[in-house]
């Protein structure tokens, strides 16, 4: 009503005169004309007249807030507020009836709490507090009580204006399953207006060409802030004219992407801007048609935008990007930078220009804004969107434009802490020797090996799922968390693992006469015992209808494989069962997905099968508090990188410079290829593989921090990006050096003669109270080999079993051998591998043999996870794997 008036008989009855354009004078005296009134005591109840609240706030004789105070001297706390609304104020009554108010705020002389329905004693009260010491709470204020920055800053009449006009909503849900449509109200928490106001205020001051990064905690509500920040930046101005053209919003999470346009679009002065670009051509025709605000995902957004042409350098653009350190990748930042820059090919220019021109193309763009937003900033994040600050040694770090901190959220309440319940689980086995002789592997390796092939056997995959859905009925369901709402998450380390468990759950639930059921999430089609599987076959339902199926019986527990680790925001996730190696932002990611609130759940609970307690520990301090970049990458370790590289003699300059010459021309494959081999054969000519490690190590070193580098140099060089083009499509075709595996046929030589998994203590991970620093880009090469450490079978079993427990049990399930057989037979049968050899092209095939080798590996997962996940992991098991397959099918398909 505030917002649109009201008609009544064909007559238009405005209620509220809004914000003023700062040249409109008439606008102006209107907007004074707004009365905005504070009443004491107001009277709310006919069945008992006495009732009274302690203040109401009104705009033009509109009821917009009601207010609770208490006071620490006497005793009383926002709490005893947030519990007279629950106890005290009748929801059925038109003042506190949703909708009839924007919000209703329990305060004391230190916190304040608002709640946007009342529903008696489930009524949830959200904090409303600025934070001290990137906490909970309110500092310290010289000039009055803690709490009055909510009447003299935020409640004042032009910031309770720009609320009622730009924040505060009531959006509508549907229920596709149902069709039952829910309403629920939206209010921005304290943090999420700061972040906006701060945003638009420095786009005012100082335009287009800037880049912010908020560092937001997961589960704090970053979807509702991108959508304040995007629609208010499609009228902020800069200078008297409007900032920005056009405002594009890039996600890494397709959930959140039809959910940032909904957000955006249920904000009435934007309705009819908003547009989702899926494929290329899209964007140019949103801009042509004056749609000020795209959303996209970055899968499709290189694609989008190479249709944009040359005909928008002179235009602004606000690029807001939600979780940043993903989407915003060397490559996709790139061709963001171009496009909207308009750098396009020139004819008869010569081979300089079309490199200073890629080199512009890389960096980030002057006529363009970045908000990055992102739970977890990396270094290259910090580096690329940070507000750099003097470091302690005289140098340059970076730290976030804006912070709001895992460590406030949890202590607010506003997220729940994921490991204050983290609970390892043991792995024990005893190994048996199966032949009489004792021959001697590479310890190290052996023992790798040796706990892939216990950890993927299927008898320890269905204990480990018995252990899962024991606990889950007994403790998540008897006990009737989040009241009796609770669901579970299983994350695996693989599709084929996914699979397994999925099976082995479902089995266990059934042996249980349990009602509930699981559900897949995993991408692609996939063969399990013979069969092509899909999510959509296992489930009986669609793709597209997992996140809502999951939140209905008697779908319980969600197992996932790459999917749902991030982005997925469920209240309803009380438990997470992991069997997949997690660290660094993958492990906080990961973990996270159990941190949303709800007004029932008041704990969480982690069973890793995985990690120990020290490995989440690290992940996660970095990120408790703000996170701070130590030091900027030194960008004269790529000249040392450079001269490295030129010392091995692989290639020559005028070779770089032929290549690049003809690259740029758009010569095809079969002309550029053997320009590269000519420096491939020099380094598989190398007399010491230490060298081609090195070289290689040092190769991908270079592309590595120079791809980051060339999007935050002030300034470029043509020679380091020639060396990058060519070395992009050098370093693919270098077979890794051939590494005798002196582990290899340890597992014909064992048997497994017990597994038992057993659950520890469960405890509280305390996380260090102080600014998390990351170290900058590393820009030295990483690669080496490692001298084998030999041991007798014997003594690598005893030692195995020593670490892992000698406990006797009776099931044994063995691992199918494919090292040998089936691997180099499914690699064989490769077209491309038979027509590469068929050419007599060693180089070739070796390229085509791995490139099907990761095929086979992708297929045979369902048989033994722990095999692809050593591949995956394991660079020197990946690199004998390959050369083995190489040596046994090379020639013998041909």
């Amino acid at each position: 009503m505030l917002r649109n008036g009201i008609d009544h008989l064909g007559l238009h009855v405005d209620l509220y005169y809004p914000t003023p354009d700062a040249a409109n004078p008439k606008a102006a005296a209107l907007f004074e004309a707004n009365r905005f009134v504070v009443s004491r005591q107001v009277h709310h109840s006919v069945s008992n007249t006495g009732d009274a609240v302690d203040l109401v706030a009104f705009v033009n004789g509109l009821p917009v807030f009601t207010f609770e105070l208490k006071n620490n001297i006497t005793n009383q706390t926002v709490e005893d507020a947030v519990k007279q609304y629950q106890r005290d104020r009748d929801p059925r009554e038109p003042l506190f009836a949703f909708g009839r108010t924007i919000a209703h705020f329990a305060l004391d002389d230190q916190r304040a709490r608002f709640c946007t329905q009342l529903k008696g004693a489930s009524s949830w009260f959200l904090p409303f507090d600025r934070g001290f010491n990137d906490g909970a709470g309110n500092p310290p204020n010289p000039d009055g009580v803690m709490t009055d920055y909510l009447w003299r800053q935020v409640l004042a009449p032009l910031s309770l204006a720009g609320i009622i006009e730009n924040y505060a909503q009531i959006v509508v849900e549907k229920n596709q399953k149902t069709g039952k449509k829910v309403s629920k109200a939206i209010f921005p928490r304290y943090h999420q207006l700061d972040v906006v106001r701060k945003l638009l205020a420095d786009v005012e001051a100082n335009g287009a060409g800037r880049r912010y990064l908020i560092q937001h905690s997961a589960g704090s509500g970053k979807s509702n802030s991108i959508a304040w920040l995007t629609h208010q930046l499609t009228e902020t101005t800069h200078d008297g004219r409007i900032a920005f053209d056009s405002i594009i919003v890039v996600t890494d999470r397709i959930i959140l992407d039809n959910q940032l346009t909904q957000t955006i679009k249920s904000f009435l002065q934007v309705g009819s801007t908003v547009v989702h670009a899926d494929r290329s051509g899209d964007l140019r025709r949103a801009i042509s048609a004056g749609k000020k605000i795209i959303v996209t995902t970055v899968q499709k957004f290189p694609y989008i935008l190479d249709d944009i042409g040359a005909d928008h350098r002179d235009r602004t653009f606000a690029i807001v990007i939600d979780e940043a350190h993903s989407s915003q990748g060397s490559k996709t930042s790139a061709a963001v930078s171009r496009a909207l820059a308009g750098v396009d090919d020139i004819e008869d220019d010569t081979v300089e220009d079309q490199i200073n021109r890629i080199i512009e193309g890389k960096k980030l763009l002057p006529n363009a804004s970045y908000f990055a937003f992102t739970a977890t900033p990396k270094n290259k994040t910090l580096e690329m969107f940070g507000e750099p600050v003097p470091n302690a040694e005289g140098g340059t770090g970076f730290r976030p434009f804006h912070s709001y901190t895992m460590k406030q959220a949890i202590q607010e309440g506003f997220i729940v802490d994921v490991l204050a319940n983290y609970t390892p689980v043991g792995s024990y086995y005893k190994l048996m020797k199966t032949v009489e002789d004792d021959p001697e592997f590479d310890a190290k390796r052996a023992s790798k090996k040796l706990r892939a092939y216990v950890e993927g056997n299927e008898h320890a995959i269905a204990q480990k799922s018995a252990i899962m859905v024991e606990h889950f009925l007994g403790q998540v369901v008897a006990k009737r968390k989040i009241a009796g709402q609770a669901r579970a998450m299983v994350v695996t380390s693989s599709i084929a693992r996914c699979i397994e468990y999925f099976h082995a759950i479902r089995d266990a639930l059934a042996a249980r006469k349990s009602p509930y059921r699981a559900v897949v999430a995993f991408s692609g089609e996939h063969e399990y015992k013979g069969m092509k599987v899909t999510e959509a076959s296992l489930n009986g339902f669609p793709s597209s209808a997992i996140a809502e199926q999951v939140k209905t019986d008697p779908y319980r527990i969600l197992v996932v494989a790459n999917k749902f680790q991030t982005g997925y925001d469920e209240p309803l996730l009380h438990t997470m069962y992991v069997d997949k190696a997690l660290s660094g932002v993958l492990a906080v990611q990961t973990l996270s997905r159990l941190n949303r609130a709800h007004p029932a759940k008041h704990d969480t609970f982690v069973l890793d099968f995985a990690n120990d307690a020290d490995e989440i520990q690290r992940a996660f301090e970095p990120y408790y508090r703000t996170t701070v970049l130590a030091e900027e990458t030194d960008a004269n370790k790529l000249h040392d990188l450079v001269n490295d590289l030129d010392a091995f003699a692989v290639y020559t300059i005028e070779q770089i410079d032929e290549f690049v010459s003809r690259y740029l021309a758009g010569e095809s494959r079969d002309q550029l290829d053997p320009l590269l081999d000519v420096s491939v054969a020099e380094y598989i000519e190398m007399p010491d593989e230490d060298d081609q490690v090195a070289f290689k190590g040092g190769a991908k070193a270079f592309l590595r921090t120079y791809n980051f580098l060339s999007t935050v140099l002030p300034y470029g060089s043509s020679e380091w990006e020639k060396r990058s083009i060519f070395l992009d499509h050098l370093v693919p075709k270098l077979p890794a050096p051939k590494e005798e595996d002196l582990s290899a046929g340890i597992l014909e030589n064992i048997d497994l003669e017990s597994y038992r998994a057993e659950k520890l203590s469960a405890m509280k991970i305390v996380l260090d109270d102080e600014d998390g620093t990351l170290d900058p880009v590393p820009a030295a090469g990483g690669g080496h080999r490692s001298d084998p450490e030999l041991e007798r079978l014997s003594a690598i079993v005893r030692s195995f079993n020593d670490h892992f427990g000698n406990i006797e049990w009776n099931d044994a399930d063995r691992v199918q051998r494919f090292i040998t057989e089936e691997i180099p037979r499914m690699v064989s049968e490769d077209e491309a591998y038979k027509n590469a050899q068929a050419n007599d092209d060693p180089v070739n095939a070796r390229v085509e043999s791995d490139r099907a080798l990761n095929q086979v590996m992708l297929r045979l997962i369902s048989d033994d996870t722990q095999l692809f996940k050593e591949f995956q992991d394991n660079t020197s098991f990946k690199q004998w794997l390959a050369s083995t397959v190489f040596n046994a099918t090379y020639r013998k398909s041909a």
